[in-house]
């Protein structure tokens, strides 16, 4: 008890060195010196690695010390970011963080601040516990689960090009993983996952993914499904991901084949599709869009 009020109090000084008071401005100097021995002594690897030791309002204090120490410039350069490029140990510890309750939400924010960094994005997409995502945005304590979505949506959004190449890189691997998310049982996830889906195909630096995506038939199967999927929201955004297919003036023969397969049907299911969303003129004109494109199909 003794030992954690005085981690406690240490991390709250740390924390007032760091961000200043109200009535003064944080000692550039001093900030220096404590940035310079935070690394030194591997005190802020230690801290991640025991923060389930640490109460709850060190917990706080803690992220806070890292955020802030995270977005220190001198120049141009970010010495933490160079520290943790050389040290990706912790960006791993963070994620797995994801796997005990009591400190995931507390990662996820440090992980969401690292991830603004092109380099650490880097180190994340590009290894093999990128793929834990899948495993966390699942998981059965929804705040957790949200959370780790909102960290996996970032990470896959905020640097375009970087994404496009991770994307390109993995396309097979990532796409396998992610269809699992499609036909998840959870509809939060199911609902975020379609609605991300549509943001990375529809995304000007993912042509290439968006191309290759919409070339598979058993993906637009999938779509087509998930059109009548009992919740509205999920047919909602499955109709912007199925329109991609519908639109593109390159269809591929199997994806022709299937739609002047279901042609009828499809005209009759569009024309009848959330009928109710009358102040949406935007979703009716691409519905009419859609309908038109159809119909004029031609077996080739």
């Amino acid at each position: 008890e003794q030992a954690s009020e005085e981690v406690s109090k240490s991390l709250q000084a740390m924390k007032e060195i760091l961000c200043g008071t109200t009535d003064k401005e944080p000692p550039t100097e001093i900030v220096a010196q404590l940035a310079q021995e935070l690394y030194n002594s591997g005190l802020l690897v230690t801290l991640i690695a025991n923060l389930q030791l640490i109460d709850f309002e060190g917990k706080k204090d803690v992220s806070q010390i890292f955020n802030n120490i995270l977005r220190r410039q001198i120049g141009t350069r970010s010495p933490t970011v160079e520290y943790i490029s050389a040290h990706p140990h912790i960006l791993f510890m963070l994620l797995k963080g994801y796997e005990s309750p009591n400190i995931a939400l507390r990662c996820g924010i440090m992980l969401r601040e690292c991830i603004r960094h092109e380099p650490l994005a880097k180190i994340i997409l590009f290894s093999e516990q990128f793929r834990d995502f899948f495993k966390y945005v699942e998981m059965s304590t929804f705040d957790i689960a949200s959370d780790a979505f909102a960290t996996f949506k970032d990470l896959l959004t905020r640097h375009k090009l970087l994404v496009a190449e991770f994307l390109e890189q993995n396309y097979d691997v990532i796409f396998e993983d992610y269809e699992k998310l499609l036909h998840s049982e959870n509809y939060v996830t199911k609902r975020q996952s379609l609605k991300l889906l549509g943001e990375l195909i529809l995304d000007r630096h993912n042509f290439a993914i968006m191309t290759k995506y919409i070339s598979k038939p058993e993906n637009l199967k999938l779509m087509m499904n998930l059109l009548r999927d009992k919740s509205p929201n999920i047919q909602f955004e499955a109709f912007h991901v199925f329109k991609v297919f519908v639109a593109s003036p390159n269809k591929t023969q199997p994806i022709v084949e299937i739609l002047l397969k279901n042609q009828p049907k499809l005209i009759e299911f569009l024309s009848n599709f959330q009928k109710e969303r009358t102040d949406d003129e935007q979703f009716t004109d691409e519905k009419n869009y859609l309908i038109k494109q159809i119909r004029d199909l031609k077996k080739p």
